[in-house]
């Protein structure tokens, strides 16, 4: 089951990363895909306090990946924009993070698709043309586990005082 959310600020956001936060356990890897400035970092920030993270989450583009093990899991933060290609997440010993005691969130993960484990939830963020704080989200579970995953997240981020998942659904087409 496939679920498309529109955020219409950052609070919006974080609390939709957070909610997802509250559904993930150790082992879970978490795909987030989007151009430069969608709402990738946020989103990597609401799931990191809903851990109980209190240390500022950042973007590791230089670092490439980012650990916090403050939290009720450890959360293993990477971002591939400056890789080459999957070969150098082999030398990084992406294996553990993906296969590991944590929660591991990639940023830019379309630059290692081929090394990408089977079962994981992708989350694809655009912008909304009309509207410059606004993004959609779109969760698209890769496995039985991520299909109730989803389905939960959908339950819980139905915002009472609107008919609608956050808000309507944005053109994406300009």
């Amino acid at each position: 089951m496939n679920l498309k959310i529109r955020s219409s600020s950052v609070a919006e956001t974080e609390v939709l990363s957070m909610t997802l936060g509250s559904l993930l356990k150790p082992g879970d890897v978490v795909c987030l895909y989007g151009e430069l400035g969608t709402g990738k970092t946020t989103f990597a920030r609401g799931v990191a306090r809903e851990l109980g993270i209190k240390e500022k989450i950042t973007s590791p583009t230089f670092t490439l990946i980012k650990e916090y093990h403050e939290g009720r899991f450890p959360l293993y933060h990477l971002d591939t924009y400056r890789l080459a290609g999957p070969q150098e997440m082999n030398d990084l010993g992406y294996e553990e993070y993906f296969y590991g005691q944590g929660i591991t969130l990639i940023e830019w993960a379309d630059r290692v698709t081929e090394l990408l484990p089977q079962e994981r939830l992708d989350v694809k963020i655009f912008f909304c043309p009309s509207q410059d704080e606004d993004r959609e989200f779109n969760f698209l579970p890769q496995g039985k586990h991520y299909d109730c995953v989803v389905e939960e997240l959908k339950k819980r981020v139905y915002f009472r005082n609107r008919n609608s998942y956050f808000g309507n659904q944005c053109s994406l087409n300009g």
